[in-house]
């Protein structure tokens, strides 16, 4: 929703995916999406580049985050895609990470 905000408004923006620290240091709260895959945004500012900002959170994001792919929406960075073929009536998918720093 934020990128298309911004791009609603003539401002360069982008989609980025990773996933947060899962174990916060001592004091601080756990990030909301910490156990899964996360989204978060970037602006770009001419003469400083992409600037990430992560509204969920409301924070700029830090050393807890951990990129692995930006694009133009969701569909340009999804970890999995593909076509199931199968008999069964439904399927599900869970990802659980864990992110701990060394």
């Amino acid at each position: 929703l934020m990128v298309g905000c911004l791009r609603a408004v003539g401002l360069p923006a982008r989609y980025v995916s990773g996933y947060l620290e899962t174990d916060p240091a001592p004091g601080q709260a756990k990030l909301m999406g910490a156990d899964a895959s996360h989204a978060w945004a970037s602006l770009f500012v001419p003469g400083a580049g992409w600037v990430p900002f992560d509204p969920t959170n409301d924070q700029i994001p830090d050393q807890r985050y951990i990129v692995t792919a930006w694009g133009r929406d969701y569909g340009d960075v999804a970890p999995i895609k593909g076509v199931v073929f199968s008999e069964a009536a439904a399927h599900d998918l869970t990802v659980s990470v864990d992110v701990i720093r060394r």
